[in-house]
């Protein structure tokens, strides 16, 4: 695991990637990493739990990034573990800084006072929220209307159960982008797809896409892929080949009906 250092005002800092592209598509990853940097370390947990999804998303960034190579997208994600601080959780929210994930609990999120609630939300929260805002009020002023779509994998098995879906397309208040998206991947992608699945917006994971595209009315969705199907970089440029085409033609069809 690479070290990770923040910058000189203590924050863990996003990466931007392919800033200037000419698509108006921007992908975000907001568990991109299981990095577990000083000063929580592992928070007690055990090599394999670092590894396990538990902590982020596997292949998430590298399926975004080869999403982004296709379709000419900007790309953000995050660079610390989810367990330290998801991003794509709001301050106040338990998940945010879960005392338990899954089947596992998490020691170093057992007793957190406010003040270090706190120092982590200035650290990872702020810096990453503010980067992307940055970004989508930018392309507004350009007189661009940005699109935007998170990018996350899921287990095919959730405490103790299989799940069947492959792919799942998530939509918050406004569906019209996630049902292009799904009617696209069942045309062509040949996955097992779903809307709202294997989460929704009731399970509280569009918080990225309530704060930044919702209040601009901008088109947005939420991506799911099953890890499994994305488990090496061969395996992440092949769903790419798939998803791309899937994503062009929702996007296409987004703006011949306005």
């Amino acid at each position: 695991m690479t070290a990770l250092t923040p910058d000189s005002s203590g924050r863990f800092l996003p990466v931007i990637e392919n800033m200037h592209a000419s698509g108006d598509l921007i992908l975000v990853c907001e568990h991109a990493s299981n990095a577990f940097p000083t000063p929580w370390g592992n928070l007690g947990l055990s090599e394999a739990q670092q590894q396990a999804h538990i902590a982020w998303d596997p292949g998430a960034l590298g399926l975004m990034r080869a999403l982004a190579a296709r379709l000419d997208a900007t790309t953000i994600h995050a660079t610390v573990s989810r367990l330290i601080y998801d991003c794509n959780r709001a301050p106040d929210m338990p998940g945010a800084m879960p005392a338990r994930s899954e089947l596992h609990d998490i020691p170093g999120n057992a007793q957190i006072t406010t003040e270090d609630r706190a120092a982590r939300t200035a650290a990872i929260y702020l810096p990453f929220h503010d980067a992307l805002h940055g970004l989508i009020a930018q392309r507004i002023a350009l007189g661009r209307r940005p699109v935007i779509v998170t990018v996350h994998s899921f287990t095919p098995i959730y405490f103790g159960q299989p799940r069947a879906v492959e792919f799942g397309v998530i939509h918050d208040a406004d569906p019209a982008l996630p049902s292009a998206i799904l009617a696209a991947a069942e045309a062509q992608s040949g996955l097992v797809c779903g809307l709202n699945a294997p989460y929704s917006a009731a399970d509280d994971v569009t918080h990225t896409l309530r704060l930044h595209a919702t209040p601009y009315g901008l088109a947005n969705a939420m991506l799911e892929i099953r890890n499994d199907l994305i488990a090496t970089a061969a395996a992440e440029e092949a769903m790419a080949d798939r998803l791309a085409p899937c994503l062009a033609a929702a996007l296409t069809a987004l703006t011949q009906t306005g």
